[in-house]
């Protein structure tokens, strides 16, 4: 993989002069007009066949309604997909017209966007372009040594070594205005995009592009990672109500062009190639498929709907596909938790609906760096009173009430054994997992010292488990919660960092109906008086009174965060 240079260079525009003479039209000179555009032309990936390319048009001449770039090879590049504009191609002529949603142009204004191509030989920048038939100005960009693995492009095995993790800084001075909370306020966290809107920013807030140059900031001279959550499915949630998204089941287009499209506009802006850029890909979704459709008792309409119209393989799919083409993005796909596919009949068939997803809509498993567990959970991370393999007074452990037949007991022992389920389905071996450490310490003066009494395998599990809630179906804003593991690097095999993708302090959803305007339903699961369904074992909730809609800050849970944190807190 190659990285990408910028030169500026200045495309003749010829103008037929009394003598047959020509000459480049640039901006303030006597007796020529003025040029009407700049067009930067980026190529951001390039292997042995092919590439993947940005470009960004910036219109200096009056606005327009309506664009299309042209451009010509001189070898024989072909494209095979784009994003941001209808890309069609005639033998070495290639013409980029807007889609629907960018067509305005303003003076000064830009629009971007890319695509991927193949090439045999020299994969050489053209050397002219025009916008509506008049010619632009070129910023150009192509590849460099080939042989230099230092430069944007070049993707590392692990993201994380050797690099800062961005610190939002929204989050952080929420953390920092809280007692106590300047201990962790300088942790790096997750970036939700959870709706369109969060694109460019929601009441004030910061958006994605102020994001990446707040991340640009911190990163001083050395690498740093930024860790955004893609987060907008169609019919998002289908087994969950407290965070249902803003697209209906069917608005698969709309996530393809308003969502995923202009996220990867932004995110190939060559500004943000020396960032590493970790994308966590639709928390909650395609587990789902296997777990809660069909003749199962945890089944819902809402989900049989998404497994028939295929639209979350899809929008998976095209994600993977559209953001893995920027050559600085590492996709890590959701993949549930231990306390939700690791039984039998959930963990081969999950790993299957993964690849499927890898697989559709262009995608291949080379685009997926990763995947990510625990996402916005609680299931700890190690537990050390007891193994899968104990058995007391005749019986195993997979016995007993809490573990209930699941083959994993913890988050670390599930993450690395579906790795490997994952390589086995034909996924990367070099894949690395991420597990989300955010809230599920459960210290404090809960936590057993050790095992429990040895008179079943229920006292067993009971007095020795740290992971207190009442169900491992339980999920929203658990009672008796702390702080994991802080963010690390490499901790274990296969692992690629503990990380905080899920802001601590953020309501996992509201405990009574709460009017909004996001999309967010009142989930019962979110009711400490609520006696559960099929997937807690119709067991109360152990959800904190009190919540706000999710995603909006929590105060008394960031407390109770703290107060329970394993690690302690100083």
């Amino acid at each position: 993989m190659s990285r990408t240079r910028t030169a500026l260079l200045a495309a003749m525009a010829l103008v037929a002069g009394a003598t047959g003479t020509a000459y480049a039209a640039v901006p303030g000179d006597v007796g020529a007009a003025a040029v009407p555009c700049t067009v930067n032309y980026q190529v951001q990936n390039q292997w042995d066949t092919g590439f993947t390319a940005a470009v960004t048009v910036t219109n200096l001449g009056a606005a327009k309604s309506s664009w299309a770039v042209k451009w010509s090879y001189a070898g024989n590049q072909r494209v095979t997909s784009g994003w941001n504009a209808k890309i069609t191609q005639s033998g070495s002529n290639v013409t980029a017209a807007n889609e629907s949603y960018n067509g305005t142009l303003a003076t000064g204004g830009s629009a971007s966007f890319g695509f991927q191509g193949t090439y045999s030989g020299s994969n050489a920048i053209p050397a002219t372009f025009t916008l509506d038939g008049v010619m632009c100005n070129v910023d150009s960009g192509g590849p460099t040594d080939p042989t230099d693995p230092t430069g944007p492009g070049d993707r590392v095995n692990n993201p994380y070594s050797g690099a800062k993790v961005y610190v939002n800084p929204e989050w952080s001075a929420k953390a920092a205005a809280e007692s106590g909370g300047s201990r962790i306020a300088n942790q790096p966290t997750g970036v939700w995009l959870d709706r369109i809107a969060a694109i460019n920013g929601v009441n004030g807030g910061m958006g994605l592009r102020d994001h990446l140059d707040a991340a640009l900031a911190q990163k001083g001279s050395g690498e740093l990672v930024i860790q955004l959550v893609i987060y907008n499915l169609p019919g998002r949630d289908c087994s969950a109500l407290a965070s249902n998204g803003e697209l209906g089941p069917t608005e698969i287009g709309r996530y393809k062009t308003e969502y995923i499209d202009p996220i990867a506009a932004i995110l190939s802006d060559a500004k943000y190639a020396p960032l590493r850029i970790v994308t966590t890909v639709e928390i909650d979704s395609l587990p789902n498929l296997v777990t809660n459709t069909g003749s199962r008792a945890t089944a819902t309409p809402e989900c049989d709907v998404m497994k028939a119209n295929g639209n979350y393989v899809k929008g998976v799919g095209y994600a993977l596909n559209k953001l893995g083409d920027v050559g600085n993005v590492y996709n890590y796909v959701d993949a549930g938790h231990h306390g939700w596919i690791g039984w039998d009949d959930n963990f081969g068939p999950s790993a299957d609906v993964f690849h499927d997803a890898a697989t559709a809509e262009g995608a291949t498993p080379a685009d997926v760096h990763g995947f990510i567990t625990n996402t916005a959970n609680y299931s700890t991370l190690k537990e050390n009173n007891f193994t899968i393999n104990d058995s007391v007074a005749g019986k195993s452990v997979r016995e007993s009430k809490w573990v209930d037949w699941n083959r994993y007991v913890d988050e670390l022992g599930f993450a690395q054994a579906f790795r490997n389920e994952l390589v086995s389905t034909g996924f990367d071996t070099n894949i690395g997992m991420l597990i989300d450490t955010s809230r599920n310490g459960w210290g404090g003066t809960t936590r057993p010292a050790g095992p429990g009494a040895t008179t079943s395998v229920d006292t067993y599990i009971e007095g020795g488990r740290y992971d207190r809630r009442i169900h491992i179906g339980n999920w929203c804003n658990q009672s008796g919660a702390g702080l994991g593991e802080r963010p690390k690097t490499a901790p274990e095999s296969g692992i690629d960092a503990y990380v905080w993708m899920k802001p601590p302090g953020e309501s996992d959803g509201a405990s009574k109906a709460i009017p909004n305007d996001e999309g967010k339903g009142f989930d019962r699961m979110c009711d400490p008086t609520y006696t559960g369904t099929p997937r807690n074992g119709n067991n109360l909730t152990g959800a904190l009174p009190d919540a706000p809609v999710s995603g909006h800050w929590f105060s008394a849970q960031f407390q109770q965060l703290m107060r329970n944190a394993y690690p302690p807190l100083p």
